[in-house]
């Protein structure tokens, strides 16, 4: 180790050395980069926020085993099922509760602008907290009330003024379904891809907004088990137990089952993988045409290299060392430039948008291969360098 140090120290940087000379050309070859990489940011970005958002209402849940119809796709996308089901899964040893809960999108008019938009409503029974959202457990009883909402302060769309009057103590009206009705409190919960924003009341004020609704009929299983009960083993009893016009899974399982759609079936998910793609490609051919360049345009002393001994590996080298130095230099203003593009998307579209350790390290890692992959490409003819022919 201490040899090769030492001979580390001894080389000359003829790579940086050649890059630092045509700085023109470094600085459009580390732009390219940091295009690519910011694409790459980006693509990556809408990606997380898209499972990130998608799945947040499923991981707020407070639930240990969930039931939905085969027929369900997504949250956004739910088919009913009897509510006898959840009668059924009491009888297994270990369930404390079973409750459900209704799910829908509803038009309202937005209490700020009066302009009608979709949004999603759920109904819970407020005698039985079905979230882990203090906010939310905190004001079960404002939703007993005929007509009475809560409200996710996070929502896309303009509610400052709604929010304020409602920080307050200010209850807002507005109409939803052809009904009148009160938002009387506020929680976190935040929008998606699917949803604007999120309504919370209780299950009696859900049929009322949707009459046609029948009460047998739920969404959503939510089933607690008592203390020292295994999930799984619980999960797979109410499995043989109960009808196949109910699918039964562990919360584990169903965030699992929410993602899937998005990332497998929804075609966002295809556009953004695509998307990634399409970046690291456009970045393998601005850093290839640069090295490539600088290959040609150095080609007799390469070849004078050759003619005095050195072999193809130490001039390969060279330009895999020009690849290393552009991925890194190239990644630097690739991943500042993202955080504040971040910091804007997320502003214009109320989406967890941010940077992560995991997607940085990622994106380097991407950007590494890529420039590797263009430094391997520009080095054929290098390969066949022959000094006889260049002078």
């Amino acid at each position: 180790m201490t040899n090769l140090l030492q001979n580390l120290k001894r080389r000359t940087p003829l790579g940086w050395l050649q890059l630092s000379r045509e700085r023109s050309r470094l600085l459009v070859a580390l732009s390219g980069i940091a295009f690519a990489d910011v694409l790459m940011f980006m693509q990556l970005g809408f990606q997380g926020a898209l499972y990130d958002s998608n799945t947040r209402t499923g991981r707020s849940l407070d639930a240990d085993i969930v039931l939905v119809s085969p027929k369900a796709r997504s949250l956004q996308n739910l088919s009913t099922f009897s509510r006898r089901r959840l009668y059924q899964a009491s009888d297994i040893p270990g369930v404390r509760s079973a409750e459900g809960l209704y799910i829908n999108t509803i038009a309202w008019k937005n209490p700020q602008t009066r302009q009608e938009t979709t949004i999603q409503l759920i109904g819970i029974n407020p005698d039985q907290p079905a979230f882990t959202l203090p906010e939310v457990n905190q004001q079960l009883e404002k939703i007993k009330i005929p007509d009475t909402v809560i409200f996710d302060r996070t929502a896309r769309g303009q509610y400052e003024e709604v929010i304020a009057q409602i920080d307050q103590g200010n209850g807002v009206t507005t109409e939803a379904e052809r009904r009148t009705i009160t938002i009387a409190g506020l929680f976190t919960l935040g929008a998606s891809f699917g949803a604007d924003a999120n309504l919370i009341t209780s299950d009696q004020n859900f049929l009322r907004l949707f009459p046609r609704r029948e009460a047998s009929s739920v969404s959503l299983g939510i089933v607690r088990l008592q203390p020292g009960y295994d999930p799984d083993q619980v999960t797979n009893a109410m499995r043989s137990h109960l009808p196949d016009d109910t699918k039964v899974m562990t919360h584990k399982e169903f965030i699992a089952f929410e993602e899937s759609y998005w990332k497998n079936e929804s075609p966002i998910g295809f556009i953004f993988g695509l998307g990634t793609a399409m970046a690291f490609v456009v970045g393998v051919v601005i850093v290839y045409q640069v090295l490539s360049t600088d290959v040609n345009a150095h080609m007799k002393e390469y070849a004078t290299f050759k003619a005095m001994g050195y072999r193809n590996a130490y001039l390969l080298g060279v330009v895999f060392e020009e690849a290393l130095i552009l991925a890194f230099l190239g990644f630097i203003p690739g991943l500042l430039l993202p955080i504040g593009l971040y910091q804007m998307a997320a502003k214009a579209t109320a989406l967890p948008l941010f940077m992560t350790l995991t997607r940085a390290i990622m994106v380097l890692i991407l950007t590494i291969i890529m420039c590797g992959i263009s430094g391997a490409i520009a080095t054929r003819k290098l390969q066949s360098a022959d000094p006889a022919d260049m002078f």
